[in-house]
């Protein structure tokens, strides 16, 4: 049962679970669920990927916290690989067009990660249920629940819980928030060709350790279909061209 420390659920909690217990994905977390447990008491920190160590406090994902992220769906990519290839549950409810290839290609781990698309009226509910039992729950586009009480419960069931909750879009008292602001692709030359990497600059504020705002531009996707940091070259002007510091 819930600890009266996280909040009450939302209605409907019951029926909710009863349909995530059928879908495959879930079902095989759940099996699992004594080991999320051992890990939430060993580990207080999800690894992410070297590139993007240096953007969150402690050098990783602290469970029990809250991160909004904005603006580009593969930053979400990014920060589930690491994690999910050392062997964390995550999970994606509200995206019903999450690119399940993309996430593979950008090093998720999709065998680990279970999907919830339209969740509709219950995406409080689901969201609550699945925090009880997986490391990473991230949540679509939080219209129904940006600046309402639902959502301060759902951190505060993630902090009970020790597992991080990510939010594609604000929410409210975000321990993290990271805003990725999308560059032009480049692959393209003479008007033929592919698109290969694509430069976004990572805006990253928050409370606490967080709460000095920084700056990383970083190449999502990289050559390969990873994660590169950019550093700009000494000469060029504030908005000039990048340079590629590190590749995966």
């Amino acid at each position: 049962m819930p600890s009266p420390d996280a909040g009450p659920v939302p209605s409907g909690t019951t029926q909710a679970v009863a349909r995530l217990a059928a879908l495959p994905g879930v079902s095989t977390a759940t099996g699992v669920a004594a080991a999320a447990e051992y890990g939430q008491t060993t580990g207080r920190v999800l690894p992410v990927l070297p590139e993007l160590a240096g953007m969150l406090p402690g050098g990783g994902l602290r469970r029990g916290s809250t991160i909004a992220v904005r603006g580009v769906t593969s930053l979400l990519f990014a920060l589930l690989a690491e994690a999910t290839s050392a062997g964390s549950w995550a999970a994606v409810v509200g995206v019903p067009d999450l690119g399940v290839v993309a996430a593979g290609e950008f090093g998720v781990e999709v065998d680990r990660l279970a999907l919830v698309p339209r969740p509709g009226a219950e995406l409080a509910a689901v969201t609550a249920a699945l925090l009880d039992g997986m490391d990473l729950v991230a949540v679509g586009p939080p219209a129904g629940l940006a600046g309402s009480q639902t959502a301060r419960r759902l951190s505060a069931r993630a902090r009970h819980r020790g597992a991080v909750l990510l939010s594609l879009g604000a929410w409210p008292g975000a321990d993290v928030e990271l805003r990725g602001e999308p560059g032009r692709w480049s692959g393209l030359e003479g008007g033929s060709g592919r698109l290969r990497e694509r430069a976004v600059r990572v805006l990253v504020s928050g409370r606490g350790s967080a709460a000095r705002p920084a700056r990383t531009e970083l190449l999502l996707p990289a050559i390969g279909g990873r994660t590169a940091v950019l550093e700009r070259a000494p000469s060029s002007a504030a908005d000039g061209p990048w340079a590629v510091a590190g590749a995966l």
